[in-house]
């Protein structure tokens, strides 16, 4: 876990059962590190989108006798940095380009969270040992998940891409645990389809690791993964966007291929034979 600000909020949040309201005070909170010690409940209940009274239950589910109270908190433990986050855009922007700031701040966040590498260097481990490799994400994720497998297919052994739901699901999880699957890395993005999470437990009672990319370390499937790296997505147009989690999966992909001695083999292997078919035409 990350030293930052961000960083000590996530680790005072864990190991409680927060409500999906308490999830998205908690996931703004985050986002917004540098200015929560100073925020009024009024306000931190405004920039979440929820309730005045459901910020003062969501202190006191933290073990606070109330917002004040961890306010105080969060002044002691999470102080901002200097030039840290949680500043207004500058004006004159239009829609447009405030979504891709917002964007831009997601990334920043990533990297401050990345700033200690550890878990993704566990996260790399745990992918390059699983042979084969099952690779999850549905709806909303389900590029993300073809994304990462279409890479790691260049440097891993055996990929298995899971990015259709239904019955079938379950039959291709048991299929590679006989196979000798360890680990599996699921993408998961609102809104979290239930069909991830019965998955996700579905795996881990078929005795796969679960790595998890996700919006939020408060994100319905946190419950069922064994490690999860948080990465933001924008919400600023109709339409979530997902930068940080495809940065995210690439660092994975990078942190994976560290731990695989015949990746840079494969992939001077496949330089090789593209060239030779003609395969691409620049």
């Amino acid at each position: 876990m990350s030293d930052s600000p961000a960083g000590r909020l996530q680790a005072l949040f864990e190991g409680h059962r927060l409500t999906p309201t308490q999830r998205r005070i908690a996931h703004c909170m985050v986002r917004r590190a540098g200015d929560v010690p100073f925020l009024s409940s009024v306000e931190l209940a405004e920039l979440a989108g929820v309730s005045q009274p459901s910020v003062t239950r969501f202190a006191v589910a933290l073990g606070f006798d109330g917002y004040p109270a961890l306010r105080r908190h969060l002044r002691e433990v999470a102080p901002p940095e200097a030039n840290g986050g949680g500043e207004e855009e500058p004006a004159g922007h239009n829609a447009y380009q405030q979504a891709v700031l917002a964007e831009i701040e997601n990334l920043q966040h990533l990297a401050g969270l990345l700033a200690d590498p550890a878990a993704v260097e566990r996260a790399g481990r745990l992918l390059a040992r699983s042979r084969p490799l099952l690779v999850l994400g549905l709806r909303a994720a389900s590029s993300q998940a073809r994304g990462f497998a279409y890479f790691a297919g260049k440097v891993h052994p055996d990929v298995r891409l899971l990015d259709e739901g239904g019955s079938m699901l379950a039959d291709r999880v048991d299929a590679a645990v006989r196979a000798g699957a360890t680990a599996l890395l699921c993408f998961a993005l609102p809104r979290h389809p239930r069909e991830v999470v019965e998955a996700l437990e579905y795996a881990r009672a078929a005795g796969l690791t679960v790595v998890t990319v996700a919006e939020s370390a408060f994100a319905p499937v946190a419950a069922h993964s064994d490690l999860l790296i948080p990465a933001a997505v924008g919400t600023a147009l109709a339409f979530d966007t997902a930068c940080a989690p495809m940065m995210l999966g690439r660092v994975l992909l990078e942190a994976m291929a560290d731990e695989l001695p015949e990746a840079q083999a494969r992939l001077e292997e496949f330089d090789a034979k593209a060239a030779a078919r003609g395969l691409f035409v620049e």
